[in-house]
């Protein structure tokens, strides 16, 4: 195990030698010209660069969360059950959600580009569902003192 922490260690150190070099790179380069081809040839070397790290880093997190699901039965049994819980959030907010234009000016140009009742009671399920959990987490914002207090 010690030699796999040495090994992300030196990954690490390498990925922020990279970013370092680059950015010092990118800095050095800017100008006063917004045409300057070195200057945006730089500018596209470090959104690649960023791009890179983003993609990379979100696929490891994804890969060592569904390895850790897949090897720990508490944790996959907690996962199912977070799954369900989003799922019947987005049913219930799929039923609630209607799929009317809703009267606003300028609604006529949206009509007009393609908007569909679909699209509408897709958006209210959405915001449907956002609202549903913002009211659950200030709700356990509110309460989770209180049930500390109550299981001790």
């Amino acid at each position: 195990m010690e030699k796999t922490g040495k090994i992300v260690t030196i990954i690490l150190w390498v990925l922020i030698g990279v970013s370092v070099i680059l950015s010092i790179s990118l800095v050095a380069n800017i100008s006063d010209n917004e045409q300057d081809p070195n200057m945006l040839s730089w500018i596209n070397i470090n959104l690649i660069w960023v791009y890179i790290l983003g993609i990379v880093g979100a696929g490891l997190a994804l890969f060592f969360a569904m390895f850790h699901t897949v090897t720990s039965k508490e944790a996959a049994k907690k996962g199912l059950t977070s799954v369900l819980f989003m799922a019947a959030v987005v049913l219930v907010s799929y039923l609630l959600a209607s799929p009317e234009m809703p009267n606003f000016v300028g609604a006529e140009k949206f009509i007009a580009e393609g908007l569909t009742g679909k699209t509408i009671k897709l958006v209210d399920t959405g915001l449907i569902a956002l609202y549903i959990m913002l009211a659950i987490s200030v709700l356990v914002f509110i309460f989770s003192p209180f049930i500390r207090l109550i299981r001790k």
